[in-house]
């Protein structure tokens, strides 16, 4: 059952960000056309495969269209918006493009409550900004970026296709590495295999803040279809 769930997530996260990023034509009409097909899949009449899928997931659950609709608007900001003047506003991003992945994993361990939920949004958020940092160039192509510009003016930061000053990759480690600390009492309020699933996130973050910090890069995709497909595959691992 578990790694039923966990596939819908991943395959929800997918679809989403292949519309939002690498689909031809109108990219805001095909979300708008994936957000009219998710209130038909919580109607129970889902024409998409993968959105088919989340009906049963929303019965077993009990989750709200929340979590599902503001991926799709982080998707949405992506075709409007291409810069961030400060930290403010690229967290804002992050409880639209990272936070909701958190949530719909507690969700599919029957462990999303109000503290929890709080707690997995920081570490999400933490993981994209770890994501942020690896992938600045490769955003840049894609006419995006997601550093704080009052940040990079500070640092002096002018060329981003140049590695970054390690005085600004510190700052933003630290930072990461703050938002993680949340995952502390996350972790120990799981019981079983989630318990051991989130902490090897939290240690996996903190571990690619290590890796950025000494200048060196860490094996991962984009934040959100990361963590949930990293997920599905230890669930796969221990047969759940």
């Amino acid at each position: 059952m578990l790694r039923t769930r966990l596939e819908t997530i991943y395959g929800f996260a997918r679809l989403v960000d292949d519309a939002g990023d690498e689909a031809g034509g109108d990219r805001s009409v095909l979300l708008d056309e994936l957000e009219a097909d998710l209130r038909r899949a919580f109607a129970g009449e889902a024409e998409h495969p993968l959105m088919q899928r989340v009906t049963p997931f929303v019965r077993e659950t009990g989750v709200d269209e929340q979590p599902f609709l503001r991926l799709i608007e982080a998707n949405r900001i992506d075709q409007r918006k291409a810069r961030y003047a400060t930290w403010t506003e690229l967290a804002e991003y992050c409880m639209y493009s990272a936070n909701p992945v958190g949530e719909l994993v507690l969700a599919s361990l029957d462990a999303a409550t109000p503290d929890r939920v709080r707690l997995s949004g920081d570490v999400c958020t933490a993981l994209q900004l770890a994501e942020h940092l690896q992938d600045v160039r490769e955003d840049l192509d894609r006419g995006r970026v997601y550093m704080p510009a009052d940040e990079l003016e500070r640092f002096g930061i002018t060329d981003l296709r140049v590695p970054l000053p390690h005085e600004f990759v510190a700052f933003q480690a630290a930072r990461g590495r703050a938002l993680l600390a949340s995952g502390v009492p996350l972790v120990g309020s799981l019981r079983g295999w989630g318990k051991l699933a989130v902490a090897a996130y939290v240690g996996g973050g903190c571990a690619a803040f290590d890796a950025l910090e000494g200048g060196g890069r860490f094996a991962s995709k984009r934040a959100r279809a990361r963590a949930t497909a990293g997920l599905l595959r230890e669930v796969r691992r221990a047969g759940g």
